[in-house]
């Protein structure tokens, strides 16, 4: 086998948990029940009590929040839920409900049992909120037609149905929204081994040859995260076809991974430009977030929400009430001596 991976590759954006237009084709992909659905043990456990409990009652299920990092499936297993329980599920997403108009119509439209989806629900308008708390409580809202003194108010009764938000941010939800949701799962980025699970059935799906190393190595450079281990998957099955003999090894995935810029621990170009950055011009840390985006020419917003959690987690990052600070074991992941920070600190 002759394998060439001489041509270089930038690993910018492959290892961002936002979904990118080449993941619009993932749902091919996505589980559609509880027992297909791989890893969040302790969250899938209790969803099951519940889905079958509301089942056995003849009930719609409580509504129920979803909240974690980007990327871990929160849409998919909302999808899980409505195949489980058997009722239409309707997707939106906070930013797209720009009046009231909107979320009323959505509302008015459902049938019993339906499931009404809502990404990003933290970034809904505070004052649109108001018209689902009568709703997810009573189930019915108020309209008011027309203004001034010949304005009246609608009574609408809606049938019941289950609201399902999902957000990374359940920080910022309201605690008037946040307490009537019922069913309250954490999702949690995945491990390895249940990443290596998820990559070999999506390459069976994808009829792509692989083995078990090589499922291994896409999923231990994944950040735990499906969404990225789905995309790796994809990119190293281009380079063992045009490459290789067609079949993924954990040699082809690892030089593949390498020309992406993606090294041993899942870090990608961004990663290690923030983290040089700070060793290089801050002296290890402590510095803002903003005065780091400005010097690596990245939204810091972007920088908060996609790459620092990784970092903080792998333990290469550090949060300080003056900023962020690079940690020894960041210096020796990237062969730098950790002398320099030592001399600073003195």
């Amino acid at each position: 086998m002759s394998i060439n991976f001489s041509e270089e590759a930038s690993g910018e954006i492959i290892t961002t948990t936002a979904s990118l237009p080449e993941d619009y084709s993932e749902g091919s992909l996505r589980p559609r029940t509880i027992s297909e659905y791989i890893g969040q043990e302790k969250a899938k456990g209790n969803l099951e009590v519940f889905i079958n409990a509301a089942k056995m009652r003849n009930e719609p299920l409580d509504h129920v929040l979803l909240h974690g990092p980007p990327g871990l499936g929160k849409t998919t297993l909302a999808a899980v839920i409505a195949n489980e329980m058997g009722v239409n599920m309707r997707i939106t997403s906070g930013p797209a409900i720009e009046k009231p108009g909107d979320l009323v119509a959505m509302l008015t439209n459902l049938n019993q049992g339906d499931i009404l989806f809502v990404d990003e629900i933290h970034r809904l308008n505070r004052a649109y909120e108001e018209i689902l708390y009568p709703a997810m409580e009573d189930y019915a809202i108020d309209i008011i037609l027309g203004k001034g003194p010949s304005a009246n108010s609608l009574h609408l009764d809606l049938p019941h149905f289950t609201l399902i938000g999902a957000t990374t941010r359940s920080g910022q939800l309201t605690a008037p929204l946040r307490d009537r949701f019922g069913v309250t799962l954490r999702l949690e980025l995945y491990t390895p081994e249940e990443l290596r699970r998820i990559v070999m059935r999506s390459a069976g799906i994808l009829g792509v040859a692989i083995e078990q190393d090589g499922a291994f190595e896409i999923a231990s450079r994944s950040r735990g995260t499906p969404r990225i281990a789905n995309r790796l998957l994809r990119r190293v099955r281009d380079f063992a076809q045009v490459r290789a003999d067609g079949v993924i090894t954990r040699e082809v995935a690892d030089l593949a991974l390498s020309s992406l810029e993606v090294d041993k621990l899942g870090l990608d170009a961004i990663d290690r430009r923030m983290l040089r950055s700070i060793i290089d011009y801050y002296g290890g840390g402590p510095v803002g977030l903003d005065t780091l985006a400005a010097t690596i020419n990245e939204e810091a917003v972007t920088l908060e929400d996609v790459y620092e959690p990784y970092l903080l987690q792998k333990g290469f990052l550090t949060r300080t009430p003056r900023g962020r600070c690079v940690t020894r074991k960041a210096y020796e992941h990237l062969g730098i001596d950790y002398v320099g920070q030592q001399q600073m600190e003195l």
